[in-house]
């Protein structure tokens, strides 16, 4: 094959791709579509590393020309090591794919951002260190190794922290220290310093200034996203996304990978794209998510209500919720992260289901930033084959509680929080929420009185038509399921 032909050809498979791509995220705006999406993305990126091992195995790289190997031996050992790292990283993939829990996604999607922002670093360094045959534009090419580096080392050490947030080893509370923004503009400047020097340095001699710069982008990798409550982690886990998306684009510029650049642009947009609906459903800016600290040191007036709770909490029985939905003409069903740690999506689906049977007009009502990624309470009703027909966003049934005789809230805390309309001193004040207690009755089902992850405390619960089942949600729906049926 001449190197014309090859060319040709990886032109035209990267084409493709990049319109399988952006195919992939029509089909990811609706439910309906979105398992479409999904085979169109996977497949764009199989035929995207297909054709790059493809092409590296025909010893052409980026349409500039043939590899140069030391001799044919060093040219089966990099052959082999392309092959032994595709084949490993594909089957760790599949297995963890296959083994990660639902509710252990959102530590998973984050372990994968730190992934890509780790191949930026590694990328910039290596790419740095590689003699480059163009020297009149060096300049500009130094200046895409170190922006790759720069944004990828935040996302890697980011991506790092907001898993360990998630998965527990981390408090949710944000780490405020005094003057925080201050620290951010020094580091930030600091590396500005450093790339005026790298840029200058002759040769490989400003590697030193490069690394020095990476572990200042580390440092505000960790401080950025320690800063940030565990009631913004949806956004967080969204922006993050964002940032790698950006990576991968600038390693697209580094490597001259038209895909790379394409394909890092799609994720970054999208990405910032999501962040900012996520904070327009929350009320508030996507600066004020990075920078504001949310859920620092909850208002002396809050508090202060969490020592005198406005009235007492009525406890019910499984019994008496089951009488009660059989009665009922309308339901909704608010499902919460609570939800997907016990597994309980299933029973659910079935519960509605038999309601449904029987003539009740039953509902799922879905927050933007239920759970702690962005569309997860979706992911886990379709896994359970819930309708989208009754999955219905806050925008669409926010109006129908007050027409409402139950809901059932099953793990959710802070996003049925009524502190967000009615508390000035609420942290949450001003956050769109599902106003459940406009319903005739609520049933929350929770493992205890304790706060969500945000840490405010929830007066729903202390409300006259508020009713609490306490205990594991998986255990309490399976109950409440048999008890329907019998």
């Amino acid at each position: 094959m001449t190197l014309e032909f090859l060319g040709t050809l990886r032109g035209l498979a990267y084409l493709a791709a990049g319109m399988m791509f952006i195919l992939s995220l029509r089909g990811l705006s609706t439910q309906e579509s979105a398992r479409r999406g999904n085979l169109l993305g996977i497949l764009g990126m199989t035929l995207a590393v297909v054709i790059t091992a493809a092409l590296f195995f025909f010893n052409v790289t980026g349409g500039q020309g043939a590899l140069s190997f030391d001799g044919p031996e060093s040219s089966g050992t990099t052959t082999g090591l392309l092959a032994a790292a595709l084949i490993g990283g594909g089957a760790i993939g599949a297995m963890l794919a296959a083994r990660v829990a639902m509710t252990s996604m959102p530590e998973l999607v984050a372990v994968l951002h730190s992934f890509v922002g780790a191949a930026a670093v590694l990328v910039g360094i290596a790419t740095y260190l590689q003699p480059s045959g163009v020297e009149g534009a060096r300049t500009i090419h130094l200046v895409e190794i170190y922006v790759g580096i720069l944004v990828g080392a935040v996302t890697f050490s980011g991506s790092i922290i907001a898993f360990t947030k998630l998965r527990g080893i981390v408090g949710s509370r944000p780490l405020m220290l005094p003057g925080r923004h201050l620290l951010n503009l020094v580091l930030l400047l600091a590396s500005a310093v450093l790339g005026g020097l790298f840029l200058q340095a002759p040769g490989a001699e400003g590697l030193p200034y490069l690394l020095a710069m990476t572990a200042l982008a580390l440092l505000l990798g960790v401080h950025l996203v320690m800063a940030i409550g565990g009631g913004d982690m949806p956004v967080v886990v969204s922006l993050l996304n964002s940032y790698s998306g950006w990576a991968a684009a600038a390693a697209g510029f580094m490597l001259s990978n038209d895909l790379l650049i394409v394909t890092g642009a799609l994720v970054g947009s999208s990405g910032a794209i999501l962040s900012i609906i996520m904070c327009r459903a929350m009320n508030r800016s996507i600066w004020n998510v990075v920078f504001g600290g949310f859920g620092a040191a909850p208002p002396k007036k809050v508090a202060a209500g969490e020592a005198a709770p406005a009235g007492k909490v009525n406890e019910t029985s499984v019994k008496e919720v089951a009488a009660q939905l059989l009665t009922a003409k309308n339901v909704i069903i608010v499902p919460g992260y609570g939800m997907a740690v016990a597994q309980a999506q299933h029973a659910v689906k079935e519960i509605s289901s038999l309601l449904i049977e029987k003539g009740v007009n039953v509902r799922y009502a879905i927050h933007p930033v239920a759970g702690r990624l962005p569309g997860h309470m979706n992911v886990l009703l379709a896994e359970a084959n819930v309708s989208y027909e009754i999955v219905k966003e806050m925008e669409e049934i926010n109006e129908d509680f007050a027409h409402t005789d139950m809901v059932l809230v099953i793990g959710a805390n802070d996003i049925v929080n009524p502190s967000a309309l009615d508390d000035p001193g609420s942290p949450i004040y001003g956050m769109p929420v599902l106003e459940v207690w406009k319903a005739a009755r609520v049933v929350m089902l929770k493992r205890s009185m304790n706060a969500g992850y945000a840490g405010i405390d929830n007066p729903l619960a202390y409300r006259d038509n508020t009713f609490m089942l306490f205990g594991d949600a998986r255990k309490s729906v399976t109950n409440l399921l048999t008890e329907l049926r019998a």
